[in-house]
């Protein structure tokens, strides 16, 4: 039975990360060129949020260093989709903020992706689809 259970835990990691895999490499090819996933990643981020961030707020949200997402934040700065200003209540930290290029970006980027996306979800039924979503977050949520 111990090993049954092994079995079912090796087989349901595989999928996931097989499917993250594939997933990555067509974001890949959609995503518009030059722009990475954790680019898009970030980008997205502050257009649902609608409000600055941090970038220790924006490392913790997507479990990245300090640094490496400084590293992304300089590339979309230098890109001109983001503003990083001081924070005028605390010189000490620094506000992240989508710029109005960084919006346009994001917006033909989501167009880029959508159809690829579309079609999965055609190709499994929004039924199956639905049923997948509660699965998959609640393993997200254990794996935090």
């Amino acid at each position: 039975m111990a090993e049954e259970k092994q079995n079912l835990t090796i087989q349901l990691f595989s999928e996931l990360l097989a499917a993250e895999h594939s997933v990555r490499g067509r974001l890949v090819k959609a995503l518009p060129k030059g722009m990475e996933i954790s680019h898009f990643s970030v980008l997205n981020n502050l257009a649902w949020a609608k409000a600055e961030r941090t970038p220790a707020q924006l490392a913790e949200t997507f479990k990245v260093t300090r640094g490496a997402m400084t590293n992304t934040l300089s590339k979309l700065e230098w890109a001109g989709y983001i503003h990083i200003r001081p924070d005028w209540d605390d010189a000490r930290r620094k506000l992240v903020g989508i710029s109005l290029a960084g919006q346009q970006a994001r917006d033909d980027a989501v167009a880029a992706i959508t159809p690829m996306m579309t079609q999965v979800v055609e190709e499994i039924g929004e039924e199956q689809a639905r049923a997948a979503l509660p699965i998959l977050q609640e393993i997200r949520r254990k794996l935090v």
